[in-house]
C-alpha cells in the first residue's frame, strides 16, 4: 500500500475501488442485495414517520420557545433518520457478518500478497466460526443498545436535547468506526475490547472513517454499497494502521 490513504475518509473511498477489483467484486454481491433491501425499508419507514416527528417536535415547545423550532426540527429529524438507519444497520450486519468477514479476508489477501491457507480460510473457515462470528456481532449490538439508551435520555431533557443530537452524530461515528474494524480483527481473534483499544488510540481516523460511512449510508443508491467499501476500506486501515499499534 505504497499509496496507502492519509485519513479515514480516505479509507472509505479506497474501500470503494478495491470492491471494484475483479478478483473481489464476487465476495460484494450478496452483502449488496441485503444491504440494499434493508436501508430501501429504512427510508420507506423513515419517510412515513418523520411529519408525525415534526408535529410532536412543534408541540413539545412551549408558546415562547416557538422560535427555536427551526433549529430543532432539522435536528430531531437528522438524530431520528440516524437511529432508524442504524437500527438496520445492525440488522444487515448481523445477516451478512459471515459474508463480510470472507470479504476482509480476501481483501487482505489482494493487499498483502499473503494468500490464507485453504484449510484456514474461506468458506471452510466462515462456515466453522458463523456461530462465532453471530455472537460477536450480538455482543456489538449489546454494546450499542447500552450506551445509546442513555444517550437518547438526553433528548427529553430541556436545555442538553441542544446538544444531544450533535453527542449522538459522533457516538454513531464512533459504532460505526467499530462496526467495520471489528470485522478484519475478528479474522484475525481480537476481542471487541481490543478492537475498541486500537480505534481509540487513532481516534481522529476512526472517526472520520465512521463518521463518513455514517454519511454515505443516508445517500440513495450510494448507501447500497456503503457495507461492502467500509468493509474494504476498513480492511486496508487494519492492514496499513491499525495491526501496528502495539
Amino acid at each position: 500500500m505504497n499509496n496507502a490513504p492519509k485519513s479515514g475518509m480516505g479509507y472509505l473511498f479506497y474501500g470503494f475501488s478495491l470492491i471494484s477489483k475483479p478478483d473481489l467484486r464476487i465476495f460484494v454481491t450478496i452483502p449488496l442485495i441485503i444491504n440494499s433491501l434493508l436501508f430501501a425499508t429504512g427510508i420507506w419507514f423513515a419517510y412515513g414517520q418523520l411529519q408525525n416527528l415534526v408535529v410532536w417536535v412543534e408541540g413539545y415547545l412551549p408558546g415562547w420557545l416557538s422560535w427555536l423550532s427551526w433549529l430543532l426540527i432539522p435536528l430531531f429529524i437528522i438524530a431520528s433518520i440516524l437511529i432508524i438507519f442504524f437500527t438496520f444497520s445492525i440488522v444487515a450486519n448481523l445477516i451478512s457478518a459471515p459474508f463480510n468477514s470472507l470479504l476482509a479476508e480476501k481483501v487482505e489477501e489482494h493487499l498483502t500478497g499473503n494468500k490464507i491457507p485453504e484449510d484456514e480460510g474461506g468458506w471452510q473457515r466462515v462456515l466453522k466460526d458463523i456461530i462465532p462470528l453471530f455472537m460477536n456481532e450480538i455482543g456489538k449490538s449489546v454494546y450499542f443498545i447500552t450506551r445509546a439508551i442513555p444517550l437518547l435520555i438526553l433528548f427529553l431533557i430541556p436545555v442538553v436535547n441542544l446538544v444531544a443530537p450533535f453527542i449522538w452524530m459522533v457516538f454513531s461515528a464512533w459504532m460505526m468506526a467499530q462496526q467495520y474494524a471489528d470485522v478484519p480483527m475478528s479474522n484475525h481473534e481480537l476481542s471487541g475490547k481490543e478492537v475498541r483499544r486500537r480505534l481509540n488510540s487513532d481516534k481522529f481516523t476512526s472517526l472520520s472513517f465512521g463518521g463518513s460511512v455514517m454519511v454515505l449510508t443516508m445517500i440513495p443508491v450510494i448507501n447500497f454499497f456503503a457495507m461492502p467499501a467500509a468493509v474494504a476500506g476498513a480492511t486496508a486501515m487494519w492492514v496499513e494502521r491499525l495491526q501496528k499499534i502495539k
